[in-house]
């Protein structure tokens, strides 16, 4: 996946607050970011762990750092950010890195279906093919 900016490699000091953490930054700078997972993050909070963080450039915002992507202690690169999970997922099958989820001609987010309460998060669509029902957790 492409981030619109590039990723600064740090280091994580603490999580707090459920949406904050204190990073290190390459040049020893301490800034806080804001984390977009209000999970427990077991295995991705550690203390002295790498992270991967981006800047907003966004004035307005209060924590203009975003916590993207841990490491954990066994090496192991780890999307945390929540809201990226359907736009990945989409991403990968447009590309062809899903093979079984290939050869659709249309793909459409967040699809109402049934009695229309539920909703699906992805829905791959083909004039010759049966509907394609993809739900990303």
């Amino acid at each position: 996946m492409r981030f619109a900016t590039p990723l600064v490699e740090g280091e994580l000091i603490r999580r707090y607050k459920r949406f904050l953490a204190d990073v290190r930054l390459p040049d020893g700078e301490v800034i806080t970011a804001h984390t977009p997972n209000t999970g427990s993050m077991l295995g991705c909070a550690e203390p002295g762990s790498r992270v991967w963080i981006r800047d907003s450039s966004n004035p307005k915002r209060k924590y203009p750092w975003s916590w993207e992507i841990s490491e954990t202690a066994g090496g192991v690169k780890v999307g945390i950010n929540t809201l990226l999970s359907n736009h990945l997922v989409r991403e990968e099958i447009e590309t062809g890195a899903i093979p079984e989820l290939g050869g659709y001609d249309t793909i459409r987010s967040e699809v109402s279906y049934g009695s229309g309460r539920s909703r699906i998060d992805l829905l791959l669509e083909k004039e010759d093919r049966p509907n394609c029902y993809v739900e990303v957790k």
